[in-house]
């Protein structure tokens, strides 16, 4: 028995598709046995809480959330911060110490490029601090240089205005630490001085006193007349209602002896008082002076030695 060529093609034609098919069906019947593998999709950035929601350059926020990371960076509008992370759930950094005021969009990136969503945050004006005050006292007649006031502190800016007993004043400001500005004509007493960064940015207030106390800083003897004398007494805080006290006798002011009789008190300006004296003898004698205000208040009582 004779078998043709064209018998054998045939045959090893059969076998080779007998021998496909059960291959793609092996093939088939692994791919099935195989589990499809889950793809995890990435933790997102969640933001809980902004503590506090606002806050002044160099101050600490604190964030809580989930999805943080190891390793994570904070935005302040276009400004990266660095952050300290704990348990991937706190992250804490520090407002840069220069940043200006404003709103910013405040927002978390993950190192994996992952970005939260951002929540805007105010930066407030750095608050004014104010230390002292130079002189924390003038007179109640002091003029021109005298009243002029040095106020050291530290985040003064070119918006900060300052307040005299709650109205705003003109004032100049020198550096960052100092702001001058002139005392306005005020009763004496005690005043309160603060500064603004902002309307709603105050330091604490400072104490000035306007002192209206009497006080003698010299007595001289002036011209001289047929049967009387001038004393001139200047000093400071002395007003046209001032009184003088000779050896305990009132002259001038309210109550004293009226401008006719002998002995008178004539007011100068707040410095300067001339007491015009009769004396029973040319012959220098002892007596004491003092000068009270129409409140009481009284300043020292000196010696004078004259006629």
């Amino acid at each position: 028995m004779f078998v043709t060529t064209v018998q054998i093609l045939t045959v090893l034609s059969c076998f080779f598709l007998v021998s496909s098919a059960a291959a793609a069906e092996r093939l088939k019947r692994s791919k099935s046995d195989i589990a499809p593998v889950a793809i995890p999709a990435a933790t997102p950035v969640t933001i809980l809480s902004i503590i506090p929601a606002q806050a002044e350059p160099g101050a600490r926020v604190i964030l809580s959330g989930t999805g943080f990371g190891e390793n994570a960076t904070v935005f302040l509008g276009s400004i990266e911060i660095a952050v300290r992370i704990s348990d991937a759930k706190l992250v804490e950094f520090t407002i840069p110490p220069h940043l200006e005021a404003g709103i910013y969009a405040l927002y978390l990136k993950r190192s994996d490029g992952t970005i939260g969503r951002s929540y805007n945050f105010t930066v407030l004006p750095l608050r004014p601090v104010l230390k002292s005050l130079s002189p924390s006292q003038i007179s109640f007649c002091a003029s021109g240089k005298e009243r002029e006031v040095m106020i050291s502190g530290t985040n003064f800016g070119e918006s900060t205005m300052t307040f005299f007993d709650g109205a705003a004043l003109n004032s100049s400001l020198v550096s960052s630490e100092s702001i001058s500005f002139t005392v306005p004509p005020v009763p004496g007493g005690l005043h309160q001085v603060l500064v603004k960064n902002s309307p709603e940015n105050s330091s604490a207030s400072l104490a000035l006193v306007i002192e209206t106390r009497p006080e003698i800083g010299q007595v001289t003897v002036g011209s001289e007349y047929v049967n009387f004398y001038e004393l001139i007494i200047t000093g400071r805080n002395f007003s046209q209602n001032s009184s003088i006290y000779v050896d305990g006798i009132q002259i001038g002011g309210r109550g004293g002896q009226d401008a006719s009789e002998r002995e008178k008190l004539i007011y100068v300006d707040c410095s300067k008082m001339i007491y015009q004296r009769h004396p029973f003898s040319p012959v220098n004698k002892d007596f004491k002076l003092q000068i009270v205000n129409l409140g009481g208040e009284g300043s020292q009582v000196i010696t004078v030695s004259a006629p």
